[in-house]
């Protein structure tokens, strides 16, 4: 049984695409670890079919924590004995690299982002310094990789000359879907509460539509959300729920009326990335209102599940909300556009190349 350990810097607990990857893999017969880290809000972990380790470390932010963990992470992977060792984003590629150097093992490197063109880095000279000098010094020594869209994999062989696959980060398809509950009309935002998430755009343009917003999720622009919130006088119209476990999340979703899914085009990350957000939308048959960009474009040309923006204007995202929250024939439309997109999009189907890959990896 062919051993893999996987590398992340979260706590294991909200990482849908993770569990995913590790459940796949277990069931096809591998012997799977995925690593994460300890944070003083950590929750117990639930029982998986796969083994799970976190590491405590004394910092928990900025670049002491990335050194920290990174030699904390370097000396586990130094001691356990592996076939392929997967590092998870940039953040954990240098002891994945220099350890598979060591114990002579395959490595791979799983990019959820394109991380050196997020906003918070690309904006941050002296950051973004750092990590490209990283992923110009890890990545080419990386012959095995994917990716969650064809266009960052696109770039990466532009940038690198590596032939990453694409595997896209789609939820798993629940064949039952109960009718939608007749609520109250509101908007809903679910996933990371991060910069480049258009939050600075949405939360002014608020003031002109009529209905609630509801906020799932915790970020690093939580506390400038928050005052933007207050600025905006909009603490009655906004919720902030915090981050949810599924269980917790998907009733909230199934009674939305439509979703929003918003990103800045600075940064190339933005603009190439396919996000969790816009599948889990489609799979919970929520219309949403989404940026025109390349991912998003590609399916909703093929099937319409979104309205999508050309700029980030508040009058504009202000005009697309109450639009679309007042049109129902349309929202009723995109619904069923969803209920077909889901059945080719989905990670039954997507599994199939995440098995292939790894396949492909130990018979080369």
């Amino acid at each position: 049984m062919k051993r893999i350990i996987f590398t992340v810097t979260n706590d294991l607990t909200y990482d849908q695409r993770m569990k995913r990857i590790c459940h796949t893999l277990a069931t096809a017969g591998y012997d799977v670890t995925l690593v994460g880290r300890r944070l003083p809000s950590s929750v117990a972990l639930t029982k998986e079919d796969y083994k799970q380790k976190r590491i405590r470390c004394r910092f928990h932010r900025g670049k002491w924590f990335y050194a920290e963990y990174n030699i904390r992470l370097f000396f586990y992977l130094l001691f356990r004995r592996m076939d392929a060792v997967c590092a998870i984003d940039l953040d954990t590629i240098l002891p994945c690299l220099r350890v598979s150097q060591i114990k002579k093992i395959h490595r791979i490197y799983d990019a959820h982002e394109f991380f050196t063109e997020l906003k918070e880095v690309i904006s941050r000279p002296s950051i973004h310094k750092r990590w490209l000098q990283i992923e110009k010094k890890s990545v080419p020594k990386f012959k095995w990789g994917y990716t969650v869209s064809e266009s960052i994999a696109l770039e990466f062989k532009k940038r690198y000359g590596v032939g990453y696959a694409t595997i896209r980060n789609v939820p798993l398809l629940f064949e039952a879907m109960e009718p939608r509950p007749a609520t109250e009309k509101f908007i809903l935002f679910q996933g990371a509460v991060n910069e480049a998430r258009g939050f600075e755009y949405l939360i002014p343009a608020m003031k002109e539509v009529p209905y609630k917003l509801v906020i799932c999720g915790d970020g690093n622009f939580m506390p400038q959300l928050k005052a933007l919130i207050k600025e905006n006088h909009l603490e009655n119209q906004i919720e902030l729920k915090g981050m949810l476990l599924p269980d917790e999340l998907v009733p909230i979703a199934r009674q939305a009326t439509i979703g929003i899914g918003l990103a800045e085009k600075q940064g190339l990350n933005q603009y190439l990335a396919l996000p969790n957000k816009f599948l889990d939308y489609i799979h919970i048959g929520l219309p949403q209102i989404s940026m025109n960009y390349p991912e998003y474009a590609k399916i909703n040309h093929q099937f319409e599940v979104a309205v999508l923006l050309d700029d980030l204007q508040p009058q504009s995202i202000a005009k697309a909300i109450n639009d679309l929250m007042q049109d129902d024939n349309r929202r009723k439309q995109m619904q069923q556009q969803c209920m077909i997109a889901r059945k080719e999009l989905n990670w039954q189907h997507e599994s199939k190349k995440l098995i292939d890959f790894y396949k492909q990896i130990f018979t080369a």
